[in-house]
């Protein structure tokens, strides 16, 4: 029900995602009035669908404490993530309002072991293919060994998706030397070097320069940094591609040149394309969540519900809770308070 475009946009990209992954199935939950005309005309997705009906859907302006106050227990989000709790779900897809989906995730699932607060993955284009950037939005601001936290999460996510077997993680910096950035950076990067984690290669600092490059697999930093550079990404996309639009549109010679080069230039919007890197992945809770963009189309909301397929498939939560477990009998964490480095508590 969420998203600019509601069901219609919705279903449609679920459509196409079942063209894709045929052995996939759907719970949906959304007003019957909205969701039924539209699943009536796509038939091979109500064959493989089971529709709930639920009389309350929240807004994309409702505040998360207002969303969980009037659609806990009984809004189409929440019967969304219900589903992954109780197991009629592997995972879970919303368009919509994300801050009302992240605290109702957060309640509904609540957070591993050990993990305090959850992190938003995207999946970010690179020069050598697709990389992982975290946390782009939940946890404003991150402490020492949050941002370790982050560093394991991603890398089992890097695993589940990109199928690779030692993830290279960076934390994003103001520079690659390490007397730079702030102490909870250089904190957290002196702990995986000194105590190397099973599961991932750590690199040490990567700065804003090498998101685009692909100089590491996983770029860790926390939700407000993380958001702007997000943000700015996609800014940036649609910026080149206006001026480039603008500038192959100018003369007859530009317009020429164009069609001479039509194939690279197709082969150039399909990279910078947004919709194919669709689908944030809400990382640490105890169920597998995915925010779709509000404003995705259907071939985004597919590669979302891609996403999304990819996580459940190659067991994206048994990673985690595997290589947490693993960090934390290793006692990779920020000592306590007055206590030495390397003592044998672990901070709670």
């Amino acid at each position: 029900m969420g998203g600019d475009h509601g069901p219609a946009v919705v279903l449609a990209g679920a459509q196409t995602a079942l063209e894709r992954h045929p052995d996939m199935r759907f719970v949906l939950f959304g007003q019957e009035d909205a969701v039924r005309p539209v699943l009536d005309g796509l038939p091979k997705l109500r064959e493989r669908s089971t529709f709930h009906h639920c009389d309350v859907s929240i807004r994309m302006d409702d505040k998360p404490s207002q969303a969980l106050r009037q659609g806990r227990y009984k809004s189409s989000m929440w019967k969304a993530i219900e589903a992954v709790k109780t197991g009629e779900a592997d995972v879970a897809v919303s368009a919509g309002n994300t801050g009302a989906l992240m605290a109702m995730a957060k309640f509904c699932l609540r957070t591993m072991a050990n993990i305090e607060r959850p992190a938003i993955a995207a999946i970010w284009p690179t020069l050598r293919g697709e990389s992982i950037v975290l946390d782009v939005g939940a946890t404003i601001g991150a402490d020492s060994q949050q941002l370790i936290d982050f560093s394991v999460m991603g890398a089992a996510m890097s695993r589940a998706l990109f199928q690779i077997d030692r993830p290279t993680v960076g934390l994003l910096n103001i520079g690659v030397e390490e007397v730079k950035g702030q102490e909870d950076i250089r904190e957290a990067g002196r702990l995986m070097k000194e105590t190397p984690i099973d599961g991932l290669d750590y690199r040490g600092f990567v700065e804003g320069t090498d998101l685009g490059k692909g100089t590491v697999d996983v770029v860790v930093t926390e939700g407000f940094t993380g958001n702007i550079a997000l943000k700015t990404a996609e800014g940036t996309a649609r910026q080149i591609g206006s001026y480039l639009k603008a500038a192959m549109t100018r003369t007859w010679m530009a317009k020429l040149g164009y069609l001479l080069a039509k194939s690279a230039f197709d082969r150039l919007r399909d990279k910078m394309d947004p919709r194919k890197v669709n689908g944030g992945v809400f990382l640490g809770l105890n169920g597998v969540v995915i925010k779709s963009h509000g404003g995705s189309d259907a071939e985004g909301t597919a590669a979302a519900i891609d996403v999304a397929y990819a996580m459940a498939a190659n067991g994206l939560l048994a990673k985690i809770e595997s290589d947490l477990g693993r960090v934390y009998a290793n006692e990779v964490s920020v000592p306590l308070e007055g206590e030495a480095a390397g003592s044998e508590e672990v901070a709670p």
